[in-house]
């Protein structure tokens, strides 16, 4: 398999850069869903914890999949008709949008709360904003509504790439596993 991307396929870098911050982020709304309704405990400021760090990774991977995206061709879609390239288009600039959003809206959130992010334990993130408590509930909003419209994107693009490897039974999905 080839590092890098073709006019054709995705290369190793992009896939597993693609899969990695899929898994997480479904694995971190998964956690985020859960945690909330739990009452407080250690257990559940474990599971807060755990959001935070990951988050971090998830925002460190946009900024390498950002750098890797314009450093590297990106397979064409010219096979298919203008309004699906459009949306492809549409939902992929959503996807990145969300890697930033998400974890800087949580990131914030917890600053205007007054709890540090910590990264595994190895260091504390910088607040970015100061203590303030009608801004941590606009945060806490807007993290969960971009929540569920990312459930939404993701449900969408899986649907898309289905339709394509079943229904189209063209090569949109297969280029994006691994061979």
């Amino acid at each position: 398999m080839l590092i890098r991307n073709t006019q054709n396929r995705y290369g190793l870098v992009t896939i597993s850069l693609h899969w990695i911050t899929a898994i997480l982020m479904i694995g971190l709304l998964i956690l985020g869903l859960y945690m909330v309704g739990l009452p407080v405990s250690p257990e559940k400021l474990k599971f807060y914890r755990w959001h935070k760090e990951f988050g971090a990774i998830v925002l460190a991977l946009a900024f390498l999949r950002i750098v890797w995206r314009f450093s590297s061709m990106v397979p064409t879609l010219d096979f298919l008709p203008v309004l699906e390239r459009l949306g492809a288009l549409a939902v992929h600039y959503a996807f990145y949008i969300f890697m930033f959003a998400m974890p800087i809206t949580g990131w914030m959130m917890s600053s205007a709360a007054g709890f540090p992010v910590s990264f595994f334990g190895l260091f504390l993130l910088p607040d970015l904003v100061s203590p303030n408590e009608s801004l941590r509930i606009t945060l806490t909003e807007t993290h969960k509504w971009l929540g569920y419209l990312l459930i939404v994107t993701i449900v969408l693009h899986v649907s898309a790439s289905l339709k394509h490897h079943y229904i189209n039974k063209d090569n949109v999905l297969r280029r994006m596993l691994w061979p």
